[in-house]
Order: structure tokens, then sequence, then C-alpha cells
């Protein structure tokens, strides 16, 4: 399979993020945002993923973490969207279900040119860390917003934060893999409409 390369940089008032994103990688992963566990959060889902993955990002830590989160969600995004317009057509649909210890999440996902939303999460502790779990959505609404696909994010079930939502960016991971493998054709055949 050819590189299917994808670099990014974005800068505003707020955040300075650097990204790139190889699909046709093998899971070799740099990540550096300064939040710890969104770094371990990108990590398992790219090497879990078989895709390489290297993110540099700064941004306005001292007001909170909200800013970059959401914004690293966005660059992803982006990249991903970009993927399809340079190198053409993918197979569009995944979904993978993953355990981890007592806790159950899966991610649904097709590359459709809509963005849309669903999220499906009830966390029992509020931090993981002093990470607060509730802008992990915040994350999964940039990454569709820009990536322009339909993702369905849900934590069926679990006891712990942290297990909950690593098994969530696993099964995100794996689906990128396999929503975004490439097809023998241009995206005129990933829709019924012969155009998405």
């Amino acid at each position: 399979m050819k590189d299917r390369i994808i670099t990014i940089e974005r800068n505003t008032k707020e955040t300075q993020i650097k990204l790139r994103l190889d699909l046709s990688g093998n899971g070799t992963v740099e990540i550096n945002t300064g939040v710890p566990y969104l770094d371990h959060m990108l990590t398992a889902m790219a090497f879990h993923g078989k895709f390489d993955l290297k993110i540099d990002a700064t941004g306005d830590l001292d007001v909170d973490s909200h800013h970059l989160v959401e914004d690293i969600g966005i660059v992803l995004g982006d990249a991903l969207r970009q993927t399809v317009e340079k190198y053409g057509g993918v197979k569009r649909y995944a979904q993978k279900t993953i355990p981890m210890d007592e806790a159950l999440s899966e991610v649904v996902i097709d590359v459709c040119m809509r963005p849309y939303l669903v999220y499906n999460a009830t966390y029992p502790q509020e931090y993981s860390g002093n990470f607060q779990m509730h802008l992990l959505r915040e994350f999964f609404h940039g990454l569709t917003s820009k990536g322009a696909f339909t993702l369905h994010a849900i934590c069926r079930y679990g006891e712990n934060s942290h297990h909950m939502s690593e098994a969530l960016f696993k099964a995100l991971g794996i689906s990128i893999k396999e929503a975004y493998t490439p097809i023998n054709s241009g995206t005129d055949n990933m829709s019924t409409k012969g155009k998405l």
C-alpha cells in the first residue's frame, strides 16, 4: 500500500498544533500535547489502529484544557477528511466493540462527508487523574465536525472512567483504520448516489 500521509499545522491565539497522520503506517506514535491523559488516549487509538500519528501541541492550559482538546480533535478530523480528498475512495464503514476489564465500548463510523456525532458515555468518575472527562465530548465533536463523517461513540457500561474511555479510543483507532482503507476507485463508488 502506498503512503497516505497528511501533515497539518494550525495556529490560533489559543492553540498551536502540528500533526502528521499516515494511515498506511503500522502504529508508530509520538504524542506531546501537554495533556497527559489525552496523550495516553491518542496513543492507544493510533497504536491499536495500526496507523502512524505524530502530534506536537501547545495551548492555553493555564486557562484549562478545553481549547487544546477540542482543537486537536479538529486537526485530526481535518487530516482524515484530507485523506479522502487527496487519496480517493475508502471503504467508508467500520464498527468495533472493545472490552477493557469491566468496561465495554463501541465505535461505529460512516465516512459520508456529513458530520454527525452520537456520543453516549456516562462516566462514573468525573476525573481521570486531573483530566475532566466531559472534555472528551469536545474532542469527538471537533473530530466529526471537521472530519465530515458520522461517528457513534458509545460506552455501553463500566465502573471505571479510565477503562471506559480507553476502550472507546481503542475502538476508534481500529475503526478509523478499517473505514479509511482505500478502495480501487474514487469517491463516486462510495455511494449509490454516485457522489458523497
